[in-house]
């Protein structure tokens, strides 16, 4: 049950960081002259481009923190520094800085930079997702990890008929029903990154956890 409920805490954790609906507008700016078959090929090649990031993060994440000999715990405390700084763009409906820079929005929104990046990266498999994944595998076997790999491709099942359906989405819900969205998810990741940073501290100084 505890280990189910780790799971659980990911796939949430991992759909807030990801954020399908913040993307939505950026989709539809760089889509506005595609039709229905270029859309929805577009949105199933930056879903799978994320998937394949994230996989490989989860993967071999573990194996890069010990080649540069950085801990665990020292990485929950820096990722969940970086999910923190995210979630407080998001509470503001913003992407932020650390999720795509001033530039790269200027890039996407001219058309001069082909929608895998930064719709892909870093948009959505972003600095945020990339350590949320690599924390979530941590030191796991290789059944652990398989599982995490499953639940990152279930959050990109989830972007992939969300972006699939951006137009009928972003109509719906119209640019305040898109920036409420981000805000719960906001909050929601603010407080996951906090409980990171937490989880961090008590392995970096053990004192903390008695």
């Amino acid at each position: 049950m505890a280990a189910l409920t780790e799971y659980l805490r990911f796939i949430v954790t991992l759909t807030a960081v990801v954020d399908p609906f913040l993307a939505i507008p950026f989709f539809l700016s760089f889509t506005a002259r595609y039709d229905a078959a270029e859309r929805a090929a577009l949105a199933r090649t930056v879903v799978l481009t994320v998937f394949a990031v994230l996989a490989l993060s989860a993967i071999l994440g573990d194996a890069l923190l010990n080649y540069i000999g950085a801990s665990l715990p020292a990485f929950r405390v820096g990722g969940g520094l970086v999910l923190l700084l995210m979630a407080l763009a998001m509470l503001n409906a913003q992407a932020g800085g650390v999720r795509q820079s001033k530039a790269e929005a200027r890039e996407l929104e001219a058309g001069e930079v082909p929608g895998v990046v930064p719709l892909a990266i870093p948009l959505l498999a972003g600095p945020g997702a990339i350590s949320t994944s690599i924390i979530a595998a941590g030191d796991g076997g290789i059944g652990h990890q398989t599982v995490v790999v499953a639940c990152i491709g279930l959050v990109c099942l989830l972007s992939w008929v969300i972006l699939l359906r951006a137009h009928q989405v972003g109509s719906r819900l119209g640019t305040t029903g898109l920036n409420v969205a981000t805000r719960i998810l906001g909050l929601l990741l603010a407080a996951m990154a906090v409980q990171t940073m937490a989880d961090g501290l008590k392995g970096l100084f053990p004192v903390l956890a008695r």
